[in-house]
């Protein structure tokens, strides 16, 4: 497999770093990773490599605006951020490298934009898995916010998120809680369309023990696509399974995604 690093316009003036993780042959849907509020390119660690190479299929996975080395995204964050990720952005990110066939990935923050662009891309989303997904602030979602505030002001939290966020650090843990902490963001939230509109198969996973969201959050989820999509709950997991379970997760999603299409059985290994 090539790794490679790169910045692709967007449209608007606007640029993004991306990572592509591409074999010498792949005939597959590629692989794109959203990463959450506070995370990165780096944050996802290894596991897209992992997965890219399981799978046979190419990987793409980037730093949305505001994040890394793209360019500055609107501050404060509008309350329609994700729909314009979803809707807009990804859209054209994928027709500029020409990505056709996607299987969109995305971990909380991202999990809900993957919700969004799965419901816009159509048929070209051959696959969505969602990770803490939130399609509304509920009690723990609020109670985990406030409780990282704290932590970001009383522990070294702001120095481990400055290793991947350097001088945007503030800023960004600033965008993520005062958005999602806002009563009138909560109320403008609707995914019924962009859920009516997926198509594809969907995992939609979450865990056990998530301290930053509720078991319906899955149901709604899950309800919401239709007979498509599959809830997942993996026991003694917060909220970051590809960090606290990476290779059970590796092989749930291995299992789902190679179900869907036969891919050469050497790949697993």
């Amino acid at each position: 497999m090539q790794i490679r690093d790169s910045m692709v316009s967007v449209g608007e003036g606007t640029t993004v770093e991306v990572r592509r993780i591409r074999h010498e042959q792949s005939q597959g849907p590629t692989l794109v990773f959203l990463h959450e509020s506070l995370g990165s390119i780096s944050l996802w660690r290894r596991f897209p490599e992992h997965l890219a190479k399981a799978t046979g299929y190419d990987a793409l996975v980037y730093n949305r605006l505001g994040y890394g080395s793209s360019s500055d995204e609107e501050l404060p964050r509008p309350y329609d951020y994700q729909e314009r990720e979803g809707a807009v952005i990804l859209p054209r990110l994928l027709d500029e490298l020409g990505l056709d066939k996607v299987v969109l990935i995305g971990h909380s923050d991202g999990g809900s934009i993957a919700l969004i662009a799965a419901g816009a891309l159509g048929e070209r989303a051959h696959a969505l898995i969602t990770m803490a997904a939130h399609t509304y602030a509920d009690k723990l979602t609020v109670d985990g916010i406030t409780e990282m505030m704290d932590r970001y002001q009383t522990t070294d939290l702001r120095e481990k998120l400055q290793r991947y966020h350097g001088a945007r650090t503030d800023d960004l843990f600033r965008a993520w809680h005062t958005v999602w902490l806002d009563e009138a963001f909560d109320a403008s939230l609707d995914f019924s369309d962009w859920l009516a509109g997926i198509q594809c198969p969907s995992m939609i996973i979450q865990g056990e023990i998530d301290e930053y969201g509720v078991p319906e959050q899955v149901a709604d989820i899950v309800a919401g696509i239709g007979a498509s999509a599959q809830p997942l709950f993996l026991p003694d997991t917060g909220h970051s399974p590809h960090l606290e379970k990476p290779d059970q997760l590796l092989e749930l999603v291995c299992d789902f995604l190679l179900g869907m299409e036969p891919v050469k059985s050497e790949n697993r290994h």
